[in-house]
């Protein structure tokens, strides 16, 4: 009895893909739902849509800078380097973005 099952998960090992293949598959599905969410997405909504990347990019960087502060320079300290980067200029533009749009909101003053 213990054999068999042994034999059936060693079968079952091998049938299920590789990790890489499983997120790798995650990403590109991901990649097409945002795109299609963000391009539904109406002119109204845009500032708090903005408001709310901007947080998400912002516990990115958290993470990073955990990702970072381990010991020696292995790939995940290079990959946080540069989720940091990345994040850090998704930030500050979305920021950028959002003064400006909240921007065409005020009324001009007349002189």
């Amino acid at each position: 009895m213990f054999v068999s099952l042994t034999m059936m998960a060693s079968g079952l090992a091998e049938a299920t893909p590789s990790p890489i293949i499983q997120q790798l598959s995650i990403f590109v599905l991901a990649v097409f739902v945002g795109y299609y969410v963000v391009w539904s997405v109406t002119p109204a909504l845009h500032t708090p849509l903005m408001s709310v990347t901007n947080a998400i990019s912002s516990v990115i960087v958290v993470g990073a800078i955990i990702a970072v502060g381990g010991e020696g320079m292995s790939t995940a300290t290079w990959l946080g380097l540069i989720a940091i980067a990345l994040a850090s200029v998704n930030i500050f533009g979305g920021f950028a973005v959002t003064q400006r749009m909240l921007g065409m909101y005020k009324k001009k003053e007349k002189k």
